[in-house]
């Protein structure tokens, strides 16, 4: 498994949203690619999710992600499974709102020398009762952030 590849693969898709290119992010995904994203909506194969992530670009201002990879690891000779923390700072602000931290996995399948993302899930890192965890958690994105600048 090339494990660069496949981090280059998610830093695409980061950079796209964080560029508010949708057609950048649809080109990262195989043609039955699916998304579930941090409402549970999900768009499947790269015309849907092209559209849905233009008409959300065109109607909000969306935030900026920073992500931290925790693991990426091989499922089998060509697919691997990406997990991150992300931390949002949304538009017109300068810092991480922990309210907007997920977790996001990320499959993804090696075609012909040509990786591509299978499934990518956002879900909402709340982290319910779990005060410390989510201080800790925020102020590792926030380091980031401080880092990034």
């Amino acid at each position: 498994m090339d494990d660069k590849a496949v981090r280059d693969l998610y830093e695409s898709l980061i950079d796209a949203w964080n560029q508010r290119d949708a057609a950048g992010m649809a080109g990262c995904f195989a043609e039955t690619g699916n998304v579930i994203g941090f409402d549970g909506s999900q768009m499947t194969g790269p015309a849907e999710i092209e559209a849905t992530v233009s008409t959300i670009f065109s109607h909000h201002r969306t935030g900026l992600y920073y992500p931290i990879v925790r693991e990426v690891r091989q499922l089998g000779s060509d697919v691997a499974l990406l997990r991150a923390d992300v931390g949002m700072v949304p538009a017109g602000e300068n810092d991480i709102n922990p309210d907007l931290t997920a977790v996001q996995s990320m499959v993804g399948r090696n075609w012909d020398g040509r990786w591509r993302i299978e499934l990518f899930q956002n879900t909402p890192s709340a982290l319910h009762g779990q005060t410390e965890a989510r201080d800790t958690l925020t102020a590792e994105l926030r380091d980031l952030l401080a880092a990034s600048r």
